[in-house]
């Protein structure tokens, strides 16, 4: 997975106290992009991937400069830009997971625009973390950064167990929450993902993974193209050999 690095100027805007409860260090506050016109384009995004429509996808991704980026571009210049992000998030797994990707993407308000290539926006927007509250973090808790994310908005159910309608035991804030690493999908593909996670307060529970992001994980870039929102990269994605 991807590692990014944490905008200082724009994204998520989730402030770290320098105050740990139970080993978590608090976050507050969030920033979704606002502009209707791209609220309407996610939505359009969700039911595409919904129908698993690849034409009308296709209609939704730039034909020309698209990006892949990892440790470097990634995307073949001379293949229409629905190939490239085909490839990056392995659209066409027999699993359907590409498709999962990107109806998760659809659902995230947040973006932050790239300082590399301005008029270009990444979601979801990287986290505003203060580093060295974060190492004392990973210090106190034996952990890595991997190992932690946050939800994607306020009041996300912690259930009691890895289904939906198991009791809810704990509502998150915009706090992060540790991936436990017991955490395993379902043996049945069509059934929900759940992460096992422990709480700011303490306790663990099961969210559906949809709803939490995890600190430098994959993003999918958006730009106007004639006025119109469009897909214009990927940040991560499937790992090449």
């Amino acid at each position: 997975m991807l590692m990014l690095k944490a905008s200082p100027q724009r994204g998520r805007n989730l402030r770290l106290s320098a105050a740990m409860r139970g080993g978590f260090l608090c976050a507050v506050g969030s920033s979704p992009l606002s502009d209707p016109s791209f609220t309407a384009f996610r939505n359009q995004l969700g039911e595409v991937a919904a129908h698993k429509d690849r034409a009308a996808l296709t209609k939704m991704v730039v034909a020309q400069n698209f990006f892949w980026m990892q440790d470097k571009n990634l995307a073949d210049p001379h293949k229409p830009g629905i190939d490239n992000l085909a490839k990056a998030i392995d659209l066409d797994a027999k699993d359907g997971s590409g498709w999962q990707i990107l109806a998760g993407f659809a659902t995230e308000p947040s973006a932050e625009e790239s300082p590399q290539q301005p008029g270009t926006f990444c979601a979801p927007a990287d986290p505003k973390l203060d580093p060295s509250a974060l190492d004392a973090l990973a210090k106190a808790t034996q952990t890595d950064p991997s190992e932690w994310g946050y939800p994607i908005k306020t009041g996300v159910d912690v259930h009691a167990a890895a289904t939906p309608n198991s009791p809810v035991v704990e509502k998150l804030g915009a706090n992060l929450v540790r991936v436990l690493p017991d955490t395993a999908p379902p043996a049945n593909p069509n059934e929900p993902f759940f992460l096992h996670v422990a709480t700011p307060s303490g306790k663990t529970g099961y969210v559906d993974a949809q709803s939490i992001s995890p600190l430098g994980g994959d993003q999918i870039c958006y730009g106007k193209q004639d006025g119109a929102w469009k897909i214009a990269g990927y940040l991560g994605g499937v790992a090449q050999q």
